[in-house]
């Protein structure tokens, strides 16, 4: 079983409109909601290449009920959320049909208390007995102490489970400095981190602040990982537009999996890409196509990268 960790869940609503105006009243083609927040995105992801997968995190209120019920309806995804007294928080996106792109509004999540604190690093315990890798994703809700990443890296290095860190700002250079396995922030993440805004050293700085192996996320460009292998950007065959929510929750996904499975690291990032630009390509956030991921991972082009 993979764990993943959502501690600001969110009920994840996408509008689809012919064209987004500014100060304009607009008629949605399309609605759809999901489970979101970065873990649970990984867990559906998982779930749909037939990883058995467990999430956890908070959910309250009726934002929280309702990704419960969203959540119970995927496949292979075993539900472990905490309740919380705080309502989940919503998130919006809305995609111009005429463009591609895509605009997100983010609320900022409920005020968890120490007591629910405490509650869900006891269930997290427990949880981390069976399983064999960890995803530790997101944003911190309020109240959550910042170096709630950092305490849950710890316990899972005790614990003898690989884990991969996704986030970013303070919540990052704390749970960096607990050594997880593996950190995946985006290029501004990475630079914010190091002070460096070139990509093979930024990560050769993170690896030195404390994670084992950092990916890196360049947008259109794929990924850049730096381990201690070697240096390898994997890049999809030719530029995506679509809607990029949740593409790099798949690629979370897409390198977890990997990683429980042994494969070396050009396989695990050939993955990570194809699921990426399958996500971008696929009608809601969130969600990939099979079949265009099964397309994209022949053409994948990965490469022994050096600095600039």
């Amino acid at each position: 079983m993979i764990l993943t960790v959502t501690l600001n869940t969110a009920l994840d609503v996408t509008h689809r409109v012919p064209r987004l105006i500014p100060h304009a009243t607009h008629r949605a083609t399309a609605v759809t909601e999901r489970p979101g927040g970065k873990g649970l995105n990984v867990a559906r992801v998982l779930a749909a290449l037939g990883r058995p997968v467990t999430a956890t995190g908070f959910a309250g209120g009726r934002t929280g009920a309702a990704v419960r019920e969203l959540l119970a309806d995927c496949p292979g995804v075993t539900d472990a959320l905490v309740p919380c007294a705080g309502p989940t928080r919503r998130t919006l996106a809305v995609v111009d049909e005429s463009t591609g792109d895509t605009t997100q509004f983010n609320e900022p999540g409920p005020v968890i208390g120490s007591g629910e604190w405490a509650e869900f690093t006891e269930r997290y315990g427990a949880l981390l007995a069976g399983a064999e890798a960890v995803a530790l994703c997101g944003s911190l809700p309020p109240g959550v102490p910042v170096g709630a990443y950092a305490v849950l890296v710890r316990a899972a290095r005790a614990a003898g489970v690989p884990v991969l860190l996704d986030t970013s700002g303070e919540a990052l250079r704390r749970g960096i400095a607990a050594r997880p396995d593996m950190v995946k922030p985006n290029a501004a993440e990475v630079a914010e981190l190091t002070g460096s805004r070139e990509p093979v050293q930024a990560g050769r700085d993170a690896r030195r602040r404390g994670a084992r192996a950092v990916v890196t996320s360049l947008g259109p460009q794929g990924l850049l990982a730096t381990t201690p292998e070697g240096t390898w950007q994997a890049a999809p065959p030719r530029p995506l537009s679509g809607n990029p929510t949740g593409a790099g929750d798949s690629a979370v996904a897409g390198l977890l999996s990997g990683l429980v499975e042994g494969l070396d690291w050009p396989s695990r990032l050939s993955r990570a890409v194809a699921l990426s630009a399958a996500t971008v390509l696929a009608p809601a956030a969130g969600e990939f196509d099979p079949r265009t991921y099964e397309e994209v991972q022949g053409s994948v082009r990965v490469t022994a990268a050096q600095p600039a």
